[in-house]
């Protein structure tokens, strides 16, 4: 295992699936035990006296990664939570037009789906092309699907099926122009891209920690630009409605304490990003580097083994990466989990968990590969040695 750190992940298996659910390092899953006994040995104090406190040293370390003053981030579960957090404070009429691409992730489309069925709205999917040849191929399309009805838009910054990362910056200015909010679906881009939000400018911005940053699962945050924080509440409104602002805001309240829940995951994240960033010598800026390396060696690898060509320049590429697969045989069907017969048969026969996605709709499909700190190239080689054996045999 190409690894400097103990990760919990078993041993018999090859991951290349870190992007799904990520996996967390066991010395940050000791720091949220240490954290955890501390809670249950005098609640009181760790909620009333403590935990306020705890959530601004988590926030400022995490501020500081991301390009963000840490007032204007809240802690979300994950990041399909803070996209319906931003979905439900929009006043929408009868007519209005919520915009995303066909790259979005299926939990956040459900959330617009819902939203817009309540108000009478009308989702618009602005169709990107997969292959593709540039970042023009994702701008030009998204920007053509924007009318005077257009209240909001949702773009992933790294798209969770076809691995793209997308041109968020310039997106974000475009839409700007045309006086269309954006909000910023980066569950994949904390710890795998370079992450500037102030920079970015987007309205709004959610991520997940768990995924790239490896914290603990139930971290993520929201980042509401200060003008639009007025606007928004959490999903929970709970005590920080009514508490004295003193020198907060309403919205650091609110966000602060929605009902009693364990906070140790996002309260995990300042040890995450020291635990990740020590793992070369070069920090975090190598840590995306080489873990972007292994994505595109192995994506190399793929489209050799399989005899396709490379999907999208490398340029769009974090340390995901999708190769086209050929369609599903007739009366495929997926399990009971909604995973794919391929990719039931490739743990089940090769010990390789790999996500395999009908996209943009059955037949048609990808696979999906990850790299993190514990992949290794070889891992890659074994899965493009099995798809040709189960491709054969889908074919026979």
């Amino acid at each position: 295992m190409n690894c400097t750190s103990p990760w919990t992940l078993d041993p018999t298996i090859d991951f290349l699936n870190h992007g799904s659910f990520g996996a967390c390092p066991a010395a940050v899953l000791a720091a949220q035990d240490a954290l955890r006994a501390r809670m249950e040995r005098q609640p009181v104090q760790f909620f009333v006296r403590d935990l306020e406190a705890l959530q601004a040293e988590a926030r400022a370390a995490l501020g500081r990664f991301v390009g963000a003053d840490p007032d204007d981030l809240a802690a979300v579960p994950n990041a399909t939570t803070g996209v319906s957090t931003v979905l439900r404070a929009l006043d929408l009429a009868p007519g209005d037009e919520l915009l995303t691409t066909d790259h979005a992730y299926g939990a956040c489309k459900n959330a617009l789906d819902a939203v817009a069925a309540r108000a009478g709205a009308r989702v618009v999917v602005a169709r990107i092309p997969f292959p593709l040849a540039s970042e023009d191929d994702v701008v030009e399309p998204v920007l053509a699907a924007v009318t005077p009805r257009t209240r909001l838009a949702l773009l992933d910054h790294v798209t969770s099926p076809t691995g793209l990362v997308f041109p968020v910056r310039r997106l974000v200015a475009a839409l700007a122009a045309r006086g269309v909010d954006a909000l910023v679906d980066a569950a994949h881009a904390p710890g795998m891209v370079d992450v500037d939000l102030d920079e970015t400018g987007a309205a709004y911005t959610t991520g997940n920690c768990h995924k790239w940053l490896c914290a603990p699962k139930g971290a993520a945050f929201l980042h509401v630009r200060r003008d639009r924080q007025a606007a928004l509440r959490p999903l929970v409104v709970s005590h920080g409605a009514t508490r004295p602002l003193g020198t907060s805001t309403r919205f650091r309240l609110e966000f602060d304490w929605t009902g009693t829940s364990d906070p140790t995951a996002f309260l995990c994240v300042p040890a995450a990003l020291e635990h990740l960033g020590g793992l070369l010598p070069g920090g975090w800026p190598a840590l995306r580097a080489a873990n972007r390396a292994l994505a595109l060696e192995a994506r190399r690898t793929l489209c050799a083994a399989l005899d396709v060509a490379p999907p999208a320049p490398e340029a769009m590429l974090g340390s995901l990466a999708a190769v086209p697969l050929p369609d599903a045989p007739p009366g495929a069907r997926p399990s009971r989990w909604g995973t794919e017969p391929l990719q039931e048969a490739l743990l089940a026969r090769w010990r390789l968990e790999v996500p395999v996605f009908p996209w943009p709709a059955r037949p048609r499909r990808l696979v999906r590969v990850s790299a993190q700190r514990y992949n290794h190239p070889a891992q890659y080689e074994r899965l493009g040695r099995a798809l040709v054996t189960l491709l054969a045999e889908e074919g026979a």
